[in-house]
């Protein structure tokens, strides 16, 4: 196990959810779904910050408690999001989990955790045959080197960011990497657990 407090939660809270506006302030349980994540990450014991665009209502900002870190690429997808935060964070490694993972949390981290080696420079979950780039682990330094090169050749996706970085692909449970992206999920999710 490595050191934890050399690790930070960073929950990606900016994203434009053209598929269900606003959808990390729908609730879930009575608690609004980045709350619920929040709490979930908090669980793990480290650091924990969000980091978006400021488009949250004053009362979603106010029942978080965490440090809130202003995207500079705002609507600018994950990677640019995760490479503005770790231009500001000491912490050696990141653990990146999307807004509406709303099942990761504390046995997912340590998971991850577990299985990071020397050398390593991302250790990310795989649930089938689908890596999992928006819940997994990873060195701060080799996202900020990869990241800030295929920002300025114009590549934004994460999954340029994974071919170039050392990864460790793990398998995980499926239920681990549940999210939201339409309305009819979060009707599945809340049918689960009220069954």
């Amino acid at each position: 196990m490595n050191d934890v407090r050399d690790t930070a939660v960073v929950i990606l809270a900016g994203g434009r959810a053209t598929r269900f506006p606003r959808k990390l302030e729908r609730p879930i349980a009575g608690k609004p779904m980045l709350q619920r994540v929040v709490a979930n990450a908090g669980a793990i014991g480290i650091a924990v910050f969000v980091a978006g665009s400021d488009e949250f209502s004053p009362q979603m900002a106010s029942k978080l408690g965490i440090p809130f870190l202003r995207d500079r690429w705002p609507g600018g997808g994950p990677l640019r999001a995760l490479v503005s935060v770790c231009a500001r964070l000491p912490h050696a490694r990141i653990f990146a989990l999307a807004g509406d993972e709303i099942c990761a949390g504390a046995e997912l981290y340590r998971m991850l955790d577990a299985a990071w080696e020397i050398g390593d420079e991302a250790v990310v979950p795989r649930a089938g045959v689908r890596l999992q780039p928006l819940a997994a682990l990873y060195s701060r330094r080799a996202l900020l080197r990869e990241g800030e090169t295929l920002i300025g050749s114009g590549a934004t996706a994460m999954r340029d960011a994974i071919a170039r970085l050392r990864v460790r692909a793990i398998d995980v449970p499926a239920g681990h990497l549940r999210n939201i992206n339409v309305p009819d999920d979060l009707r599945r999710f809340e049918a689960s657990v009220t069954a």
